[in-house]
């Protein structure tokens, strides 16, 4: 039996305490048990009355909400950009039992109007609303009337103008949960990155002190490989060896694929392409009607369809369990966008195959999609700049070196279900297969390698530490002294592009970091010491002789980059939670998104350096003098009081 569901204070409709069984409601759904974190969640979110819910695609976000709207009286609204969610889950709640239906532009006037009606009737306990709804004048004015216990937000990132998917209607949700004032919120991402998390707090008006519950991200049956081409032919190949190592052969029934294409010109030319060698392949793209593409969804959530080549919009919200194969053409926009994506694949548990493509136009394309109109909006310069750092930061993912599997996990914060090698990803493989430098070379190159950057640790950019280790001609080197050390010249018979990626492919492995502000320097961190003092091993793809000519994952030397989150100790982890509470506030204040106030990266610098006054603080990622000044000193009295509650009573 769950918790009495009390009335919560900021929820001031809801005056009847009333006791839940959860585990009743539960069977109704024709469920025996929760998944990991379900019921927490839902006890949170009736017993507080909001949550913000983090957890991977697939991940049984759904129940979160549908089960409290089942128990709860009234009517709950779902805010949902999934058109075929909302069909598929209208009909799968219809089927149970439990009254429910969705208003969306694929309708016509007149059964909006009488879904409408019914709604106001009371005649529904779910109600799925596309978020350009909420502009309409009729519906805010039904929505006045409704009682209405709880607004779920499905896909939440979409609010975020920082994020990889924003949507301009989101930002409409602020205004109507002021319109319910005694409905309880719950808001759902599968992006857990705090600063998003942050943001999606900050614009729909929930207090900093939301509870937040982040579930596990870990996919380890998921197989992610990159590779990459350097023709049409190749990546035709390629696709090719990965539909029949997936799939077998065309109609053997061994499940289904999608493929992701940057272009819809690319969806349609592959789809025939497919099509022609006997695959059940079908195109999905914003420019086909929209009674096509809503035909080419129902085929493949019947099992009609055995592969779909689509644009990013293709696969929210389709619950098809037996995706063995995601192939994407190019890469999407961001670590958050690919992972998203590719956790389509597998959701029955089964192995599936992940495979990324990656060329050398793929940066060009990106930069100029990334600064293309969006409806008619220019792009100001600072989203730009931080959606070519996210894209970056997939490509210096892309580049390898250590199990793609746990970097992603360390990406999201995730260090906990870390594998230390997932045994399946294309690098673990390449690793484990002994055909490459013996465990011994590479050791011994790493730490050179680490020993090179232990050398500039807080003075110099990761291009000096490169061209430390080659032994280059370099006059800064020189009037440091550093070209009398003995790591001097350690790696000169290779060439300095080789050393740079050795040295991003550490950046991965959360062996070196950056610090500072517009010209950051490059740091070992404890874990790199560890490698360096071999306390722990140096398990790392070197990279190829070619390395020049592949994607280059990080921008020149001397620039911004994005880096791994650090991993935490306890004490530092409370004062990041603190700094972030601080972000939001700072920035609800200001009318900002969180990001203009701080970064990740910069909280997690300072929870990690403890800076005792203004000149510590600004060996911080992305403290230069300007936020140093305006942000200096209140930063400093979170870090001093962090420690204060943090230093042992006397006696202890």
């Amino acid at each position: 039996m769950a918790p009495a569901l009390r009335r919560c204070q900021s929820r001031p409709t809801f005056e009847l305490v009333m006791a839940i069984d959860l585990d009743a409601g539960l069977q109704r759904f024709g469920f025996t048990g929760f998944r990991p974190g379900q019921r927490e969640a839902v006890e949170t979110l009736l017993d507080v009355g909001r949550v913000l819910l983090v957890a991977p695609t697939g991940g049984g976000k759904s129940l979160t909400y549908q089960l409290p709207a089942a128990l709860l009286p009234g009517t709950t609204l779902v805010i949902s950009p999934l058109i075929a969610l909302m069909h598929d889950q209208v009909a799968a709640l219809e089927a149970r039992g439990v009254p429910a239906t969705y208003l969306a532009g694929t309708l016509d006037g007149g059964e909006i109007r009488r879904r409408m009606g019914a709604l106001a009737r009371g005649r529904y306990k779910l109600a799925y609303v596309a978020p350009e709804r909420l502009t309409f004048d009729g519906f805010r004015q039904l929505v006045g009337g409704l009682e209405c216990p709880l607004v779920a937000v499905d896909e939440a990132h979409c609010i975020s103008e920082w994020g990889h998917d924003f949507r301009p209607e989101y930002m409409q949700i602020g205004e109507l949960l002021g319109l319910l004032p005694g409905a309880r919120v719950l808001a759902c991402t599968a992006t857990a990155t705090p600063v998003v998390r942050d943001e999606i707090l900050e614009r729909l008006g929930l207090p900093a002190d939301t509870p937040q519950h982040v579930r596990g991200f870990a996919r380890p049956s998921l197989a992610f490989r990159v590779h990459q081409t350097r023709s049409k032919g190749e990546r035709e190949g390629r696709v090719d060896s990965a539909l029949a190592e997936a799939l077998t052969a065309p109609g053997a029934g061994r499940g289904t694929a999608i493929l992701y294409a940057a272009t819809r010109r690319q969806t349609e030319e592959e789809a025939a392409r497919l099509d022609a060698a006997g695959w059940n392949a079908a195109a999905y793209h914003a420019g086909m009607d929209g009674e096509a593409r809503e035909a080419v969804q129902r085929a493949f959530s019947g099992g009609g369809q055995e592969i779909v080549v689509a644009t990013n919009a293709f696969g929210m919200g389709i619950d098809r369990p037996d995706v063995r194969c995601i192939v994407h053409l190019a890469p999407p926009g961001s670590v958050e966008a690919y992972y998203q994506e590719a956790g389509r694949a597998g959701r029955d548990g089964a192995p599936a195959l992940c495979l990324l493509l990656v060329s050398s136009g793929d940066m060009a394309l990106r930069r100029r999609l990334i600064e293309s109109d969006v409806e008619g909006r220019v792009p100001d310069p600072e989203t730009v700049a931080h959606r070519w750092n996210l894209f970056l930061e997939l490509m210096r993912w892309s580049e390898g070196g250590g199990c793609r599997h746990d970097a992603i996990l360390r990406y999201f914060g995730d260090e906990e279900e870390t594998l230390a090698g997932c045994g399946r990803c294309d690098v673990c493989l390449e690793l484990d297969d002994g055909a490459g430098p013996d465990t011994a070379e590479v050791s011994t190159i790493v730490r050179q390698a680490l020993c090179g950057v232990a050398r500039v640790h807080g003075r110099f950019g990761i291009g000096a530490a490169a061209r430390l280790l080659r032994g280059a001609d370099d006059l800064r080197l020189q009037r440091a002294g550093l070209d009398n050390t003995a790591t001097f010249g350690v790696l000169s018979e290779r060439a300095e592009e080789w050393i740079l990626t050795l040295l991003r492919r550490c950046v991965t492995a959360g062996w070196v970091d950056f610090q500072g502000g517009d010209r950051p320097v490059v740091v070992v961190t404890d874990e790199g010491y560890d490698v360096i003092h071999e306390r722990r091993p140096a398990r790392l793809l070197l990279p190829p002789a070619a390395a020049e000519r592949g994607p280059r994952a990080a921008p020149r030397a001397g620039a911004r980059r994005p880096a791994p989150p650090l991993e935490l100790e306890e004490d530092a982890r409370d004062l990041f939670e603190a700094l972030r509470t601080w972000r939001l506030e700072t920035a609800r204040e200001a009318g900002v998104p969180p990001y203009v106030v701080a970064s990740d990266r910069s909280l997690r610098d300072i929870a990690a350096l403890r800076p005792a006054g203004l000149e510590a603080l600004r060996t911080a990622h992305g403290i230069g003098p300007a936020k140093a000044e305006k942000y200096g000193t209140e930063i400093l009295t979170i870090v001093r009081e962090a420690g204060t509650s943090a230093a042992p009573a006397p006696g202890d």
